[in-house]
Parts: structure tokens; C-alpha cells; sequence
């Protein structure tokens, strides 16, 4: 952890509450003032950790703008990660240009706690190969993004839900594609709603407040589809919800401003 301390005490000590709802602890030594309240505080902060900790996996940055900083030690430091440019328009749409090759975990990684999957409620599966997707179907429910048709199709693991954007040409599915079919098939269509298979076509949810930026909307829309499944929701009570979690996160800048609350 790299903290703005004592500024962000509270932050810390959140942290520390949820791991130890896990039954785990954060050790005092891997916790990393920064040395001033900028991109170079976090810079230097990720640098001390990364020389304390070889194999350190994770970093958790109070603030954005320590995080910035961070990403470019870690980068620096020769461990895979990307980078992204994000273009807005006018109306707050965006498209983003990525740099460097899509991080994908694989189910055979035996360091990854891959049997706790079992325990959780639902899967979201954005990336991975094969064998991550088949680990990712011990949860109860497994949701997943079209963009990784590819990895759907030769994992050949039947779906709860499939979603993606219907402007998206990377995100599109056709009938077919994959076999087993998905339960359910999501497709978004933006300000006009969607379409469900089976179900027929949906609305786009009411806006909570002015457009500010499209990032995160796919993203959120997933999420939230995933979590109205794991909790019992009809498919169609999941899209609603999963369209208001879209539409909130569509008036704050980025991804994490303007989260629906419950």
C-alpha cells in the first residue's frame, strides 16, 4: 500500500478492516508514506516498495494521483502491465486507444486461489485463457464479456449471460457462435436500450444527472448484470438494474465517480 499519511489514516485503516473480514492482516512494513502529494510521491513510494518486495503483485494507492505515479514504477520496473489513452467527444463519448499486450491470467497459474471461486455467489469473466474460464464456472453464476469470443468458443463452458455492445464490431455475437449457447444474451445499444435473447428488447435507464463521460459504462452495465443474476433477480430485473448501473456511471468522469448506490 502507498498512503497519503496521515491525511488518509481512515482510508488505511478501511483497508485493514476488510482484510481482516478475510481473516487477513497488513503488515505496518508494507504500508508506504509518499514523499509528497503528487504523481512523484507515489512514483518514489511504489519504488520502495517494489525494491522491498521483489515479488509484490498489487499495489493500493489511496488517492488517484498517487496511483499515477505508481503505474509508472511499475512500468519502469519491467512488470507487465498496460497503458491506455482515453479520447472524449462533446457528448462525453469516448473510445480508448491501449498500448501493450492484454493482461490474461491462466487457470493453470497455482498461484492464483482459483478454488475460491467456489465460494463466491458469481463470476464476471473479462480475460484469461481456457482454463481460467472453466475455473471461473465453478461460481454459481459465470457472466461474460463478448470481446473474449475467442476464448468462449474454444473453452466450450455454457454461460449464464453473455454481454456486449451491439456498436462495438469486437463485442458482437452472432447465433451460433458459441456452443453451448449462453441462457441469456445481453446486447447494449447505448441512449436506445438493448436487446435480451430471450426477452426481446430493453430500455436504457433514466440519467441520474448531466453526461460527463462514457468510460466505464460496459463495464458497470456487466457488473451489475452479474450481481441482479447472483442475487436471485429475474433476467430482466438483472438488465434494469444493470442499465442503471450504466447510466450512473455515465455522469461522473471515469469509471469510479458516479457508482450506483443500493
Amino acid at each position: 500500500m502507498i498512503a497519503d499519511l496521515p491525511q488518509h489514516a481512515l482510508r488505511v485503516a478501511g483497508l485493514r478492516r476488510a482484510f481482516a473480514a478475510d481473516g487477513l492482516s497488513l503488515d505496518d512494513a508494507k504500508v508506504f508514506a509518499r514523499t509528497s502529494d503528487d504523481a512523484a510521491g507515489g512514483y518514489a513510494a511504489a519504488r520502495a516498495a517494489l525494491a522491498a518486495d521483489p515479488g509484490l503483485t498489487a499495489i493500493f494507492a489511496t488517492h488517484d494521483i498517487l496511483a499515477v505515479g505508481a503505474v509508472e514504477a511499475v512500468i519502469r520496473s519491467g512488470r507487465p502491465t498496460r497503458k491506455a489513452f482515453t479520447f472524449l467527444d462533446g457528448d462525453g463519448e469516448r473510445t480508448i486507444t491501449v498500448f501493450g499486450d492484454k493482461l490474461r491470467p491462466s487457470g493453470s497459474d497455482g498461484n492464483l486461489p482459483w478454488e475460491e471461486l467456489i465460494e463466491a455467489d458469481a463470476a464476471f469473466f473479462v480475460s484469461g485463457d481456457e482454463a481460467a474460464l472453466r475455473a471461473a464456472r465453478r461460481a454459481p453464476i459465470l457472466v461474460a464479456t463478448a470481446r473474449e469470443i475467442d476464448t468462449l468458443r474454444d473453452a466450450a463452458v455454457e454461460l449464464d449471460a453473455l454481454v456486449g455492445s451491439g456498436e462495438d464490431p469486437g463485442e458482437r455475437y452472432g447465433p451460433g457462435e458459441l456452443e453451448p449457447r449462453p441462457r441469456l444474451v445481453v446486447t447494449t445499444a447505448g441512449a436506445l436500450g438493448g436487446w435480451m435473447n430471450p426477452g426481446g428488447p430493453y430500455l436504457a435507464a433514466p440519467l441520474p444527472g448531466p453526461v460527463e463521460d462514457a468510460y466505464g459504462c460496459g463495464d458497470c452495465f456487466g457488473a451489475g448484470l452479474t450481481f441482479g443474476l447472483a442475487s436471485g433477480l429475474s433476467p430482466e430485473e438483472a438488465v434494469e438494474l444493470a442499465a442503471r448501473c450504466g447510466a450512473a456511471v455515465l455522469t461522473g468522469r471515469g469509471a469510479y465517480t458516479a457508482q450506483l448506490t443500493l
